[in-house]
């Protein structure tokens, strides 16, 4: 049985305000509105759901816990959000105040840019694809995975070589990627004619 969809979900609100702060490999819980806004993305998962994963940092796994119907929950921890370095926890104002210079490197996108002290990007990537890989072997036709921006962003990005918006995914967004045959893509269709898909 070959995977033909992902549903790559971004855990909620937590304690340490993820919506604002830099959490990284830092282990914060689930807030009361992380929790509520997992059980509102429950309802639009229910049914289609055949095998669920989560990193081993609380906030993925305890989010999917409350979705995921008492399903078996698969935990990979190279699915943890890259690690900071000494950003780790930080708002980015205050990182634009503390490392003005890195800050500018990092929003424009410069070529080798690395986190002061943090993971290398090329091993996070390297361990997300590691891990990606032992997914997509899963004898299943779907995957629910509820993890980090980070890592959605680079899943998404490894299988369909094309990056999501900007800022995508919020807080307990769905990001959803479809198989056609050998190809990826980002959504539950793709713009191939229908026998295209129905031959696949």
């Amino acid at each position: 049985m070959a995977v033909r969809r992902m549903l790559l979900v971004r855990h909620g609100e937590t304690e340490g305000e993820s919506s604002v702060r830099f959490h990284g490999s830092s282990d914060v819980a689930l807030s009361e509105r992380g929790r509520a806004q997992m059980r509102g993305v429950a309802a639009s998962l229910h049914g289609q759901q055949t095998l669920w994963v989560a990193s081993t940092l609380r906030r993925s796994w305890s989010a999917a816990a409350l979705i995921c119907g008492g399903a078996p929950l698969r935990l990979e921890a190279e699915l943890c959000e890259i690690h900071f370095g000494s950003w780790e926890g930080l708002t980015r104002e205050e990182i634009q105040a503390r490392d003005p210079h890195l800050y500018e490197e990092w929003q424009s996108g410069a070529e080798g840019f690395e986190f002061p002290g943090g993971e290398v990007r090329a091993d996070f990537q390297t361990r997300v694809a590691a891990a990606t890989n032992r997914l997509l072997e899963a004898d299943a036709q779907c995957i629910a995975a509820v993890l980090h921006k980070g890592v959605i962003r680079e899943i998404a990005m490894q299988l369909t070589g094309e990056p999501l918006a900007n800022s995508a995914p919020g807080l307990a967004a769905l990001v959803t990627l479809t198989r056609i045959g050998d190809t990826w893509f980002q959504g539950q269709r793709s713009s191939n004619p229908t026998n295209l898909e129905d031959a696949a």
